[in-house]
């Protein structure tokens, strides 16, 4: 009998899981070094005696008492009936609690019916479903961050292509008309006084020239050929306009959503307004790529010196439009080399779009 005990012991103490045995009394008769170690006690001989509900939890908490009448771990001593549950707090040596999830069955020993308990500590288990809330809490904000910025760029989108219909059809159309109206009054004064003729001929000028601006500003706040050609073309004729020689290669002349094509467009056009204004370039060279995401490189031969993460910079721009659309935004902008601002933009649907 005393082998078969000290087997049993020998046993419990390689069991990693906590363990211990409570008398008819209440009071602690063995527990394993698991229990041992995580309750922060030294050795199993500062346990043994002692009153277990008092020394696993005498207290809750939040500092109140913890009757030992209303603890469910002891229950079993009275009713023959194991219990468990996960919401219990033990407390260790140095005072601090731990949450546990436990077991407790019956036993019957010489003396009495007693309990047997082995519990796990949930610490680093509530860590992580702690930090797995958070997680996902991030992730629900960022997602919301993204789709409200898409929002916006494509509320914005809205109101480009609007103003730039409006524009077209309307104080355009007017113009257009106007000129038409002192090119037919030119024509029929052939012999009008010579200040008449030379006002007639500086109205049908201004008029011209103000058809002109105005188709300017239309294609610049939201260029007709993006509707009509998509992102390829328009890119192209943005890169034909450029002050400064801008080489355009392009794979595909794949059609993609519209606010996509808007926002690439004016990614790059934005770009190329940086590299003429402030890094000096002599040259720019614009790839896009399109298959399962939108590849985008604008590189130049400036002056270079753009940090990796710019502040108060249009470049902060091209980030939150790269950004709104699940995409990814690289700077490398060595001093006196030049720079290169590459995004990638995921596709969700790898299929063309229907053209508009």
């Amino acid at each position: 009998m005393e082998a078969d005990e000290e087997m049993l012991s020998r046993i419990l103490d390689c069991v990693p899981q906590p363990i211990w045995v409570v008398g008819p009394d209440g009071c602690i008769l063995y527990t394993n070094p698991s229990a041992v170690s995580v309750l922060g006690y030294d050795d199993e001989s500062e346990l043994r005696g002692r009153s277990s509900h008092d020394t696993l939890h005498p207290l809750r908490p939040d500092g109140s008492r913890y009757p030992a009448s209303e603890c469910p771990m002891l229950t079993p001593a009275r009713t023959g009936r194991a219990l468990h549950g996960d919401s219990e707090w033990f407390m260790r040596r140095d005072g601090s609690f731990i949450p546990a999830y436990w077991w407790s069955s019956p036993v019957d020993l010489p003396h009495g019916r007693g309990v047997i308990y082995s519990f796990f500590d949930l610490t680093e288990r509530r860590a992580y479903e702690k930090a797995a809330r958070e997680r996902d809490i991030a992730q629900v904000r960022a997602t919301e961050f993204q789709a409200g910025q898409r929002r916006i760029v494509e509320s914005i989108d809205a109101v480009h292509r609007r103003t730039a219909r409006d524009l077209h059809d309307g104080a355009q159309q007017r113009l257009v008309s106007l000129l038409i109206a002192l090119r037919l009054a030119r024509q029929l004064l052939p012999e009008g006084p010579a200040e008449a003729m030379d006002l007639l001929d500086l109205s049908v000028g201004e008029a011209q020239g103000a058809i002109d601006e105005l188709r300017s500003l239309a294609s610049g706040i939201y260029p007709p050929v993006l509707t009509a050609k998509g992102l390829t073309a328009a890119v192209g004729e943005l890169a034909a306009r450029c002050p400064v020689p801008a080489a355009f290669a392009a794979e595909s002349d794949q059609r993609l959503p519209a606010a996509l094509e808007s926002n690439a467009y004016f990614l790059i056009a934005e770009s190329l307004t940086n590299a003429v204004k402030h890094a000096r370039a002599t040259s720019i060279d614009i790839t896009v790529e399109i298959g399962d995401a939108l590849e985008i490189v604008v590189r130049d031969d400036g002056v270079g010196g753009v940090p990796p993460s710019p502040v108060g910079s249009g470049l902060i721009g091209l980030r939150d439009r790269v950004g709104a659309f699940g995409g990814e935004l690289d700077i490398v902008s060595p001093a006196g080399e030049g720079t290169v601002i590459a995004a990638r933009i995921p596709l969700s649907q790898p299929e063309a779009a229907p053209g508009r």
